[in-house]
């Protein structure tokens, strides 16, 4: 082994020899470099091989290696998306330099389509699909998706004018939609668990499966009884397959992030759920609010939530004590999980508008935070009992405060642990509700459009985007097909129109 720290050298001795991810750090402690490993000390121990090559971008790596540390997960498929999501909040500059100018992979689940695919690509767009990644490699995902797929048959496109179950339905890959052997709302619900178990949430997966299993059992519903035992089956051997999500009950002590912000804060125990909020409009139009959840860390997009206000008011205080007032509504706390603690993108104005409605709701004790975007300062009430600065611990990580009456600031180096948390739970916020922005902005336009033509109503606008799907398409739309759907009067209405 190459001339390391003593430290360094105990720590890779120690390594496990299970799945999980490792975390490279610099002499001043940040974070260089994320990866994924099948058996972790195998794979740390090759980058200090002295017989081993490396190129010359893994040799510059490995120079500024000064400290170690990693996760275990259950399985290879977890680890490679733990890793994808860590790399999302650190953006490690040597996973940066290492991917040889290569785009990311990304998975694309069109859930809400009468045909729903699964598929990869390249470039995520806002076109109302599910996407999860980004992940550093294409032929480990496609491998771990090939494995999920036995467990959770799924379509990948669909051919035009098929009217039979295809050969993979038989194989077991494929839900038949074509001929009715899935119904629609089944497989939805199967696409469901695909993604959470992409969200990490493989234990409460499988207490759900044995759930249902027992209660077809009991309803002598063998044949279903039997189906899903078959899958719980597929599902425990994922831990034995060989891939290259994040893990649900992993230990939150080894993650580094949330360590520092439980000791920073004084916080009596790890949050396990983080929610993030952020608002969108236009000068106070189509105002729109996101709620973003982070579970473990790590962030749970299928319980992602987003609002529309009320009332287009251009005035953010306002409108972002509408959307926790409605959040921490008893009708909501009956259905989600209550969080550990919350965090506001914005400074003082928006984290007060935000305490006055969780203290109008009598939630008292859940930490309220603001993240002000200017210098990235943590923004602290005062007034909270259940959260002490530790003075230590900010000094150790090279921050400062600057106290006010009501609130305290807290300001750390941009590159810790804590601000990189903070900030992907801010960003994602933000990407959130701009997206739902946008999306309810392009509705009006197009409705706007449609709205003057005459002879054309509610009911007749809304079969004509669902066939055509956009106000383009009605546009280049025959007079032949515009008949087919709305008949010859409106047809014809529509096209001396548009």
């Amino acid at each position: 082994m190459e001339d390391k720290t003593e430290a360094l050298v105990k720590k890779i001795r120690s390594l496990p020899m299970q799945p999980g991810v490792y975390f490279y750090k610099d002499k001043s402690g940040e974070i260089i470099y994320i990866g994924k490993a099948a058996k972790l000390k195998n794979r740390v121990r090759q980058y200090f091989q002295k017989t081993r090559y490396r190129d010359p971008k893994t040799e510059a790596l490995v120079r500024e290696i000064a400290d170690l540390e990693w996760m275990v997960v259950d399985s290879e498929i977890d680890a490679l998306f733990l890793e994808a999501e860590q790399i999302r909040r650190y953006l490690p500059k040597f996973n940066i330099l290492l991917r040889d100018d290569k785009a990311l992979a990304y998975v694309r689940i069109d859930y809400d389509s009468d045909y729903p695919t699964v598929s990869f690509t390249r470039r995520p767009l806002d076109d109302g699909a599910r996407y999860f990644g980004p992940y550093m490699s294409m032929s480990a995902l496609r491998q771990a998706l090939k494995l999920l797929r036995r467990v959770f048959p799924y379509a990948t496109k669909r051919q035009p004018n098929q009217k039979r179950a295809s050969l993979h339905y038989f194989l077991g890959l494929d839900p038949g939609l074509e001929d009715g052997r899935t119904s629609l709302e089944d497989y939805r619900a199967n696409l469901r668990r695909l993604m959470d178990y992409m969200a990490g949430k493989r234990v409460k997966l499988i207490k759900e499966l044995e759930r249902d299993m027992n209660r077809a059992a009991k309803s002598q519903d063998f044949e279903r009884a039997a189906k899903i035992r078959d899958q719980l089956t597929s599902l425990k051997r994922l831990s034995q397959q060989i891939v290259f999500s994040d893990k649900e009950f992993s230990d939150l002590s080894k993650d580094q992030a949330l360590s520092e912000l439980v000791d920073l804060l004084g916080l009596d125990k790890y949050p396990r759920r983080i929610e993030g909020y952020d608002i969108s409009h236009m000068q106070g139009t189509n105002v729109v609010a996101s709620m973003v959840v982070f579970t473990n860390g790590v962030s749970d997009k299928t319980e992602y939530r987003k609002f529309k206000t009320t009332k287009d008011v251009n005035n953010d205080f306002l409108n972002m004590n509408e959307t926790l007032r409605r959040r921490l509504s008893p009708k909501h706390d009956k259905h989600w999980q209550l969080p550990d603690i919350v965090l506001i993108d914005g400074g003082k104005g928006q984290l007060d508008a935000a305490i006055k409605a969780r203290d109008e709701r009598g939630q008292y004790s859940i930490p309220f935070i603001g993240l002000a975007k200017r210098e990235e300062q943590i923004v602290v009430d005062n007034e909270l009992s259940n959260v002490k600065i530790n003075a230590a611990v900010l000094q150790k990580l090279g921050g400062f405060i600057t106290p006010s009456e009501r609130f305290t600031l807290i300001n750390l180096p941009k590159s810790s642990n804590v601000i990189k948390l903070m900030q992907r739970i801010r960003d994602e916020s933000h990407r959130f509700a701009v997206s739902y922005h946008s999306t309810l902005k392009t509705k009006r336009m197009v409705v706007s459009m449609l709205d003057d033509v005459p002879g054309i109503g509610p009911t007749t606008r809304k079969k004509l985007l669902k066939h055509f799907g956009s106000v383009n398409a009605i546009k280049s739309a025959s007079e032949a097909e515009l008949v087919a759907i709305v008949g010859k009067v409106k047809a014809k209405s529509i096209r001396s129109w548009l």
